[in-house]
């Protein structure tokens, strides 16, 4: 099979536009994973590239297969001028990593920690992995492939990771949505939980 990654950066680029930067992060054992930054009036939104290159496979799987299974790059947007959120690049990395390093499958509902702040002040060190299909189309691979998936990272404060561990992504989500929150506001407070 051709390797997805041009394939990845272009459905990227048709979506998003021209990179205006990017950052390259390695971990022993890991395949390289790079971080592109795309802007756009006043949101700056972060790509992961390097996540598909192997599809994700089930820990408790003996062998893993080499074509078949997940396959996903992470983006995360925030407004610009609050906080310098581009300190998120080496977090996100970590994050696009987990599937190699801990064999997790990362899909819509989960929940992400890095242990620290995704950048300087941020209220949050994690995040909900969102549906994807929204911002950047699902790309399809030669089958038995599975398709590349583009899920939204949505950040969430310690409080909100702790009520949706109890009652689900869905609620959270419903409880920002009736809250009004901006999720892309690199500072904000956390949603009303009780």
């Amino acid at each position: 099979m051709a390797d997805v990654l041009p394939l990845v950066e272009a459905r990227l680029r048709s979506a998003l536009g021209e990179p205006d930067a990017r950052a390259a992060v390695t971990f022993l054992g890991t395949e390289r994973i790079e971080v592109l930054r795309f802007t756009e009036g006043d949101i700056v939104r972060y790509a992961t590239l390097g996540m598909s290159a192997q599809p994700m496979a089930d820990p408790t799987a003996v062998l893993a297969d080499p074509v078949k299974g997940p396959r996903a790059e992470l983006i995360l947007s925030v407004r610009a001028g609050g906080a310098d959120t581009d300190k998120v690049l080496r977090p996100l990395a970590v994050l696009a990593a987990s599937p190699q390093v801990e064999g997790v499958v990362v899909a819509p509902g989960a929940s992400l920690d890095v242990g620290e702040p995704l950048w300087p002040g941020a209220p949050f060190t994690s995040v909900l992995v969102a549906e994807s299909g929204g911002l950047v189309e699902d790309l399809e691979l030669d089958a038995p492939a599975d398709p590349v998936r583009f899920l939204p990272l949505l950040p969430m404060t310690p409080n909100e990771a702790a009520w949706k561990r109890v009652h689900g992504a869905g609620a959270l989500q419903e409880r920002w949505l009736n809250g009004g929150t901006d999720l892309r506001d690199p500072l904000r407070k956390s949603v009303p939980l009780d």
